[in-house]
């Protein structure tokens, strides 16, 4: 299951097939597996081999994509890095992973420069994508000067490191969650499946893939031999027009895009025929969302829930709407359970813990065993979350443990409180979070970004919500009107900058 020669036998058995569409180019499995040659020897000339470190600073570009073929073919450990790091934040990572070599581009210099007094990295061991530079490496002439054919076998195994992948950072510092080509190979033959992908299907992602979300479909596609077009970032319009254009058949969101294709002035159900896939994940995504999406694009609709450690649960197509508000069951040779504070499982129906394993759990968190300890248990991940299991086995997600609000020693999970106002119809994203309170411990607020050129007030909405609130402990104090959310580059809204004072009072409206 090590992934060394994939693309190479796509570019012998399929040559001519599309592989990667990235903005102006178009290349096939011949012309790409060539450029992922010429980066793995590349990297083989800089002195850099099996088990070595390399990290990325890089936003979506074909470069990217081909270190993380590059690397895989010579046993190097890709290490993706978000280029929304501060100078401190990828100083801090670049050591803890132990990287000898970054690539980044032009624009994200200054940042680099900043990093170089405190990261224990060699300047000719900097390659920038875009530019050439006195005293920087340049990755394109080193790549040119490199060889197409295959570089020689390094003797990768499949419980070898492929790349780690470092958790978004919502809270506390970031972990390297560390994956195998075993674990990545299981990816294509777990989830390739389960999203009917063959090798003719179209799979576009405007995403970061610097996101491990994204490979739950970049790994199928490659392995099939199908094809991946990647967008530079989000933007509805011109995703609805590449869907048209290309013939989109799969295509994995996270929930804030799901909202802006939706309310798109562009959108039009009729010119999204080709897609057989939209697959959402990174965030529960609110139940009047999916009805619409049910009800416009009918028979397409899978939700994942999951843990980049390595446990998933998804919702096929065929159970959207007969389980709807689920979040589906685990695939094959998976398994899910709910458990207690002292691990012990839970009857059908009441809430705890979910833990599950299978074949994509990691090996653990980079140089921190104890952390891995305590997350991975005799095989088990546990995640944190709060859900329950319905007869069936399909699993129901209640809310994330940390989220948890205690008002008045009363449990309040915030997505109940979400589900609510997504209801709304001016409301486009909400985000329930507790704020101090000197009665209660705690209260509930919800913050909201209105749909473009809907009207309402704080105060409008605030009373909408407590009206239709199922307890009166779920009343929220205030609602907050802002532009928009602080998001990680997966996309997911990060709530404690709400809290914030700065995001708290962009608006005056607390």
């Amino acid at each position: 299951m090590e992934l060394t020669t994939l693309l190479d036998h796509h570019a012998r058995y399929r040559p001519d097939a599309t592989a990667v569409v990235f903005a102006e180019q178009r290349l096939d499995y011949r012309g790409f597996n060539a450029r992922c040659n010429r980066t793995a020897n590349l990297l083989l000339a800089l002195g850099i081999g099996k088990g070595q470190r390399v990290a990325t600073f890089l936003p979506n570009t074909l470069e990217l994509l081909e270190l993380y073929w590059g690397c895989a073919k010579i046993g190097a450990v890709v290490v993706p890095l978000s280029p929304l790091l501060t100078g401190t934040g990828l100083a801090g990572l670049i050591d803890d992973a132990g990287a000898v070599c970054l690539v980044t581009q032009l624009s994200l210099l200054p940042v680099v420069a900043d990093v170089l007094p405190r990261a224990t990295l060699e300047r000719s061991r900097i390659l920038l994508i875009d530019a050439t530079l006195p005293d920087w490496g340049s990755y394109a002439a080193l790549a040119a000067a490199a060889a197409e054919s295959a570089p020689p076998p390094a003797g990768v195994t499949a419980d070898d490191l492929f790349n780690i992948m470092y958790t978004s950072g919502t809270t506390g510092l970031p972990k390297g969650i560390m994956h195998s080509h075993r674990v990545r190979a299981m990816y294509a033959l777990t989830l390739g499946p389960a999203w009917r992908m063959t090798p003719e299907s179209v799979v576009l992602h405007t995403g970061a893939i610097v996101f491990n979300g994204a490979f739950v479909t970049l790994m199928p596609t490659f392995h099939l031999g199908a094809t991946y077009i990647l967008h530079r970032q989000f933007d509805a319009a011109a995703m609805l027009d590449t869907i048209a254009r290309e013939k989109v058949s799969h295509i994995m969101v996270v929930p804030a895009q799901i909202a802006a294709l939706l309310d798109a002035a562009d959108f039009n159900a009729g010119k999204l025929d080709s897609l057989q896939m939209i697959l959402s994940l990174g965030a529960p995504l609110p139940q009047a969302r999916k009805d619409q999406l049910n009800r416009l694009l009918p028979g397409r609709f899978h939700e994942l829930y999951g843990l980049t450690e390595g446990f998933v649960t998804i919702l096929d197509k065929s159970d959207a709407v007969r389980k709807a508000g689920s979040v589906g069951c685990p695939p094959l040779f998976s398994a899910v359970r709910i458990v207690d504070d002292a691990g012990r499982d839970l009857p059908t129906g009441q809430s705890g813990e979910i833990v599950g394993r299978g074949p994509l759990v990691m090996q653990g968190y980079w140089g921190k065993p104890e952390l891995t300890a305590q997350t991975l248990r005799d095989g088990w991940i546990y995640s944190g979350d709060i859900g329950y299991l319905d007869e069936a086995g399909y699993l129901y997600l209640v809310d994330r443990k940390k989220d948890m609000i205690d008002s008045g020693g009363v449990k309040v999970y915030p997505r109940d409180i979400e589900e609510i106002a997504a209801g709304h119809p001016a409301v486009a994203d909400v985000a329930v979070f507790g704020v101090p309170d000197e009665k209660w411990g705690e209260t509930p607020v919800a913050a909201v970004v209105l749909k473009v050129g809907a009207g309402a007030t704080a105060e409008e909405l605030r009373d909408w919500i407590n009206a239709r609130v199922a307890a009166r402990y779920q009343r929220v104090k205030a609602a907050i009107i802002l532009p928009e959310f602080p998001r990680n580059a997966a996309g997911k809204t990060l709530k404690r900058n709400m809290r914030d004072p700065y995001w708290a009072g962009r608006d005056k409206q607390l």
